[in-house]
């Protein structure tokens, strides 16, 4: 009888010992990490959640918790072909942020994260379209006007810009951005986030990755970018070669200027020159006829006499004083 007991007993004690390793295995406490957020739901329906890193308690076997991330996630939307305001067709992709905000909507309205990747791209798709369709392409790939800014002197910059056009049909003038691209990406993310909210997201932003040209304009494009910018280099080289045309001419006028005042001068000195030079000789000869008749003659052998390859005579006045005896004329 007391064999009985004992083995009832020890079989009631095993069998809470299993109870106690099945409850515990079951985890009536679970843990949520930094950067999580949990939802519980009992028989398919939200009970509580959580947001906040710690420790906790559920009920075993009725509680089931499903773990979210906290954490700002990435999206990088696909490649979709808008029309601009221009009616240019573009090759538009995005990436955006975006967080889990109210755990409880976003499981009631997507359960798992890739139903809720497939809704948000789609809305992201969506309002980028919309707000791509209402701007110029210059809004959406340029965020200031920094371009149009004029480094030289203003005044020269626009007589030159305005004798380019004349010579071409192409403006060298970048078309100015009011909102620019940053306004329009802060446009694409208040316009999603309008239907976000009911589905506990928050989207902190949507930029464009990449911006280019369809494939059937790419090359008509550039064939057209390529000949305009070819037309402007070969307007500059034509407006450069009329420019130094024009100071040449102003360096050769100035030169001959410069020149004939230089002559003008030179000829007034070289007069002031001979005039006080012949006063001097004037002065000087008149004191002494003689001894300036004999200078004179000595001066006149000594260019001449070397140009003579024979004298025949020397019986002739223009020796006087080369022959006679005393060295003074007969």
């Amino acid at each position: 009888m007391k064999n009985a007991k004992a083995a009832k007993l020890y079989t009631m004690i095993l069998v809470l010992v299993a109870l106690v390793l099945i409850i515990i295995k079951a985890g009536p406490v679970y843990i949520i990490n930094e950067g999580e957020q949990v939802v519980i739901t009992r028989f398919g329906q939200i009970v509580d959640t959580h947001t906040e890193a710690g420790l906790y308690v559920r009920m075993p076997f009725i509680d089931t918790i499903v773990t979210y991330p906290k954490l700002i996630l990435s999206l990088d939307g696909d490649s979709q072909r808008i029309p601009t305001k221009e009616n240019q067709f573009i090759i538009v992709d995005t990436t955006s942020r975006w967080k889990i905000s109210e755990p409880d909507k976003f499981y009631r309205s997507f359960k798992s994260l890739d139903a809720a990747y497939n809704r948000l791209s789609d809305i992201i798709d969506s309002s980028t379209r919309t707000v791509i369709t209402q701007n110029r392409l210059s809004e959406i790939v340029r965020s200031s006007n920094i371009i149009n800014e004029k480094k030289a002197d203003s005044q020269q910059v626009d007589q030159d810009i305005a004798e380019i056009e004349a010579l071409v049909n192409v403006s060298t003038v970048n078309e100015s951005v009011s909102r620019g691209r940053n306004d329009l990406c802060a446009q694409m993310t208040a316009e999603a986030n309008k239907l976000l909210p009911e589905y506990g997201i928050s989207l902190l932003d949507i930029v464009p990755r990449q911006i280019k040209y369809s494939d059937e304009l790419t090359e008509s494009v550039y064939n057209r970018m390529i000949k305009e910018r070819n037309q402007v280099a070969q307007a500059y080289r034509s407006l450069g070669e009329g420019k130094k045309a024009e100071w040449l001419g102003r360096l050769e006028n100035e030169k001959r200027r410069i020149t004939s005042e230089a002559y003008r001068k030179s000829e007034e000195t070289k007069g002031k020159a001979d005039a006080e030079a012949t006063r001097i000789y004037s002065q000087s000869y008149s004191k002494d006829p003689d001894f300036y008749d004999f200078w004179k003659s000595l001066e006149s052998y000594k260019a001449t006499m070397g140009n003579f390859d024979a004298t025949l005579s020397t019986n002739m006045d223009y020796f006087k004083y080369l022959y006679a005896p005393d060295g003074k004329r007969r």
